[in-house]
């Protein structure tokens, strides 16, 4: 895992805006700043100063011109700077020699991104997978990352050959260390597939909370099922999932699952690390993309999220996605925005909600319930009213909408899931105190 010896450091935050990559988004660069900022104090750095460079071209050498160099190193020596956060991906080449000119630590985004996700992991499969994406991060700069380069290992060259450098032992340390982790990630990916056919078993619907990162995932997942599970005003304060039992106004009962916040350009290496974690979102019957309604790039942050749903394999054409439009609190007495540049159709599956004061999360909890009951069967049933493990299966697992009671049966009129609906004719074949009336 990467060194937290940063944590204190006085640091300068740059963000490179590049007319090339501007086109390509509409991000604003103001905005991206902000954000680069905010990575930052999710790490406890002292932002001295932050400042956006224009960048016509890259410097395949030092990636920022000559100029802005010299104008750093006189800032670095003034306010006594002990670390460059460039909010871009740096080629090893780029960042030992900016290193070199500034005499002065330097990181760009993806680095600082794994900071953080290596201070937030908790759980041993959280820890592993930011170790995996860390060691594949560095494995590519050791050209950079050690000062030892030419020196030479003694010894008369009977293992790893005549004067291997200490590089070569180096990466080929962190190629084992990788191997290893692969394996116990391997493992626990097979544990995790296990645990999901066990909730397929248990016929509760799976929903997960997507969303960028600061949208307000954990403070709704909180809110909803009364947990106390740590959520805070700073990015990537949830890393490691989070599930819990929850039941809805119609008495059904879901597993409701919070994930890690996406962001963008989410480094590669953080993706496949996270592959095995994400594919919980692939087995999700109903996904709420729960979104930041108040702030100025929502629509861009939405195609952000959904493009890492993308490389991680979600269909949108195929899945289930509700947009909570989270913060309305931050509008006062203007409880849903109209400057919403979607088509009216698209309202349908929106819903604006507070999840720091609760207004609105009825309708989310109302809508869920809507969405996971379209595709249930209604249908009656005859019950011998003395076989109580029967109904109280379907009291769990279907959504009664009456109920009369005689003498020697229960007649239920329920709605059920199609899959539920099987497992109920497997139970009632040749049993004599079920009968299915539709």
């Amino acid at each position: 895992m990467m060194s937290k010896r940063f944590f204190t450091a006085r640091a300068i935050v740059i963000h490179p805006a590049l007319p090339k990559r501007n086109k390509k988004s509409a991000r604003l660069k103001e905005e991206l700043l902000k954000e680069a900022v905010g990575l930052a104090l999710a790490i406890n750095l002292q932002i001295v100063s932050s400042k956006i460079i224009t960048l016509n071209i890259i410097n395949s050498g030092t990636f920022l011109g000559k100029g802005i160099i010299e104008e750093l190193k006189e800032s670095i020596l003034y306010n006594k700077i002990n670390l460059i956060i460039i909010n871009h991906p740096l080629t090893p080449i780029q960042q030992r020699n900016l290193e070199g000119s500034l005499s002065c630590k330097v990181i760009d985004r993806t680095a600082l991104i794994l900071e953080i996700f290596g201070k937030r992991a908790i759980t041993r499969e959280g820890s592993l997978q930011v170790e995996l994406a860390s060691l594949n991060y560095q494995k590519s700069r050791l050209v950079r990352s050690w000062t030892h380069l030419e020196r030479q290992r003694g010894g008369y060259g009977f293992l790893g050959g005549p004067g291997e450098r200490q590089i070569e032992s180096d990466r080929r340390i962190i190629s084992k260390r990788i191997i290893r982790i692969s394996n116990e990630l391997s493992g626990l990916k097979r544990m995790r597939a296990l645990h999901r056919r066990s909730r397929r078993k248990s016929s509760f619907p799976i929903v997960v909370l997507v969303g960028y990162t600061n949208a307000g995932k954990s403070t709704l997942f909180n809110y909803l099922t009364k947990e106390n599970s740590f959520s805070h005003d700073m990015l990537f304060s949830t890393l490691d999932p989070k599930m819990k039992k929850l039941k809805l106004p119609s008495g059904r009962q879901i597993i409701l699952s919070d994930t890690v916040g996406f962001i963008s350009d989410l480094p590669t290496h953080l993706i496949d690390a996270f592959q095995s974690t994400l594919e919980e979102i692939l087995e999700a019957d109903l996904i709420i993309h729960v979104r930041d309604c108040h702030h100025q790039e929502t629509h861009n942050q939405k195609d952000d999220v959904e493009k890492v749903l993308q490389e991680i394999g979600f269909d949108n054409s195929k899945g289930i996605i509700l947009d909570a439009m989270n913060k309305i609190d931050l509008f006062g007495s203007k409880a849903e925005p109209s400057n919403d540049r979607y088509s009216q159709s698209s309202m349908k599956n929106k819903i604006y909600l507070s999840a720091k004061s609760g207004e609105g999360c009825k309708k989310i909890l109302l809508k869920i319930d809507d969405v996971l009951s379209e595709k249930d069967r209604s249908l009656v049933i005859k019950i011998n009213n003395d076989d109580g493990k029967m109904l109280s299966w379907l009291h769990r697992n279907g959504n009664i909408l009456s109920q009369n009671i005689d003498s020697k049966y229960v007649f239920l009129k329920l709605e059920l899931s199609e899959e539920n609906l099987g497992r109920l004719k497997i139970k009632a074949k040749g049993s004599k105190s079920v009968e299915l009336l539709y």
